[in-house]
């Protein structure tokens, strides 16, 4: 895992920087394993998010939007209850332990100041968000580990709090550096195995800068002790640099270094602070997992309903190709009826002159023995009729299913777009709706009004500071598209592609060039040509796309467009949510 105790210490230092002294106006916790802090810090208001998740425990300032459940959880009302008007004292982290200890003062039930803290521990699948009162007893933690979970150290409410189990590694920034040196040139090994060796040695180290330092010390022991003592004057002098790794333009690793070992197959990009670092690395990861954890039942029942539709048009299809040789058929039949004269009963072929063949050559047909000349004949005017009929309903039946073939991969493209439950709710309604999934007994407002779910669409801000919609399911594009745009407003999407409807709002006033590129970028980054190098996005006046009657949620059509090339790239995404202004380039048809 990269997010070792010396990035922890990096971390902290921005951290402590920030946040002490800071006081917390709000609690949520958006997700089971998350907590997020809201805190007035100086002049600043700030998000501090503390992330007990297995995969990816963090504590960082965020500034990615979460969406917060209707019901907040026990947990975030006890967090509200204790820590709602604190004031962060203290930021504490055990050297070379991937914890941190936030110090808050507060006041308790009678307005007394006590202290309370919060104790985020990073350690993989045992990472736990802890709430201590002024005396160290645990008041509660996301994951609560009884006697038979922990016989050597159990976290449950009313207990005194303990560190986590020591390791039996070294401290290195508790060894003087010629003892640290000392230490690696009497037991490391030489060449092969030194990285392994490291890390059952030592705290504090990911398996990525264990590898670091065996690459920077070429293989040996003095190289190494070189590479770890300036590596331990680094963290002695706070020189960090936040840097992501990245692999074919896609994020793989973060660190505080760079890093040199991958040579120029890997991309080093720094960041002016570790928070945006951590942002951007788990932003979309985060929302991906999200996704898939909280829509796991439809999201199976719309893949098994997609498979069945494309499996069903595939045999329709083979079908449909049967009764491309029905003419021959009726061909058949006309030339029993014209030979009549020469058959007899119990015949097993007939051969004869095929008329209809520009050669008149011979042709052999086969007949039904217990059948009369008359009756094979009307047997192969019947075939024909059938086939005929066949490929009538067939090509009804194959539009009907390529339909909805292409729905359900609308919503299963919509669904990578979910930011969080409203969206899940409002898709699985639309399931629902349409027959894909078991109506469920609908939810009920105080005033005995069922209650609907409306989720909002992504809003973006262009450079020239116009606004920009962007739809992330079905439903919400036809009601961003068709009830809440601006008639005069400017309607994009990808072309022949699924994806958002991207509305730019623009009053009836011509768009700036720049703006109709970043609005096109951001309908070719919601959709299906995401990883294309450029996709052709189409454009229109809101008033001319229509919504034919009983069409599928999503689908609209129009008529009169033109169309721009864009590129999509995420790093305008980012900018135009974010309100920053960024470049991009376009070609117009």
């Amino acid at each position: 895992m990269p997010f070792d105790a010396i990035f922890m210490t990096a971390l902290a230092g921005e951290l402590r920087d920030k946040l002490v002294g800071g006081k917390v106006d709000k609690l949520y916790q958006p997700a089971r394993d998350e907590a997020v802090l809201h805190m007035r810090a100086g002049r600043d208001n700030v998000r501090l998010l503390l992330s007990a998740s297995p995969a990816h425990p963090r504590a960082q300032l965020t500034k990615v939007p979460r969406e917060n459940p209707e019901t907040p959880p026990m947990f975030c009302m006890l967090l509200r209850k204790h820590f709602t008007g604190a004031r962060l004292l203290e930021l504490a982290q055990p050297s070379m332990e991937r914890l941190l200890d936030f110090r808050f003062e507060t006041l308790d039930e009678l307005g007394d100041r006590v202290e309370r803290r919060l104790v985020l521990e990073c350690i993989g699948r045992k990472s736990n968000l802890i709430m201590l009162d002024g005396a160290g007893r645990i008041t509660d933690c996301m994951r609560r580990a009884d006697g038979d979970l922990s016989v050597k150290r159990p976290v449950m409410p009313g207990l005194y709090y303990q560190l986590p189990e020591p390791t039996g590694r070294l401290d290195p920034a508790a060894m003087a550096p010629p003892e640290l040196e000392a230490h690696i040139l009497a037991s490391a090994p030489e060449g092969d195995g030194q990285d392994k060796w490291l890390l059952d040695s030592f705290n504090g180290l990911s398996p990525l800068i264990a590898r670091e330092l065996v690459f920077q010390g070429g293989g040996t022991r003095e190289g190494l002790a070189e590479r770890f003592r300036l590596l331990m004057e680094r963290v002695r002098a706070g020189d960090y640099t936040p840097t992501v790794l990245i692999r074919d333009g896609k994020p793989i690793d973060f660190t505080f270094m760079p890093v040199l070992q991958y040579g120029p197959k890997v991309e080093l990009k720094r960041y002016p602070a570790f928070s945006a670092l951590l942002d951007d690395f788990y932003e979309q990861k985060e929302a991906q997992e999200r996704v898939k954890q909280r829509g796991q039942d439809f999201i199976r029942s719309v893949t098994q309903a997609r498979n069945r539709t494309a499996k069903k048009i595939a045999n329709q299809e083979g079908d449909l190709a049967k009764t491309a040789g029905r003419e021959q058929l009726r061909q058949f039949g006309d030339i029993i009826t014209t030979n009549f004269h020469q058959m007899n009963r119990g015949q097993t072929v007939l051969r004869a002159q095929n008329y209809y063949d520009s050669e008149a050559k011979d042709v052999d047909i086969p007949l039904d023995p217990l059948l009369t000349p008359q009756q094979n004949a009307a047997k192969y005017y019947k075939d024909y009729k059938k086939a005929q009929k066949a490929e009538e309903m067939l090509a009804i039946q194959l539009e009907k299913n390529r339909v909805e073939l292409d729905y359900l991969d609308s919503v299963l493209q919509m669904i990578t777009l979910s930011e969080g439950d409203r969206d899940l709710q409002e898709i699985r309604q639309e399931l629902m709706d349409n027959g894909y999934l078991k109506q469920h007994k609908k939810k009920m407002t105080a005033k005995g009004r069922v209650k609907v779910v409306h989720a909002k669409p992504m809003e973006f801000r262009s450079s020239a500071g116009l606004t920009i919609l962007v739809g992330k399911n079905n439903s919400q594009n036809d009601r961003l598209t068709l009830k809440d745009a601006d008639k005069r407003d400017l309607w994009l999407h990808a072309q022949k592609l699924h994806g958002s409807h991207v509305i730019l709002k623009t009053g009836g006033a011509e768009p700036d060039q720049r703006s109709l590129t970043e609005a096109a970028t951001l309908a070719a980054w919601f959709s299906q040509g995401r990883e294309s190098g450029q996709v052709p996005v189409d454009f229109t006046p809101v008033k001319v796309v229509k919504k034919p009657a009983g069409a599928k949620p999503g689908y609209v059509i129009y008529n009169t467009y033109r169309t721009v090339y864009v590129t999509p790239s995420e790093e305008l995404v980012r900018s135009l949510r974010g309100g920053k202004k960024e470049g991009g380039g376009a070609r117009h048809d």
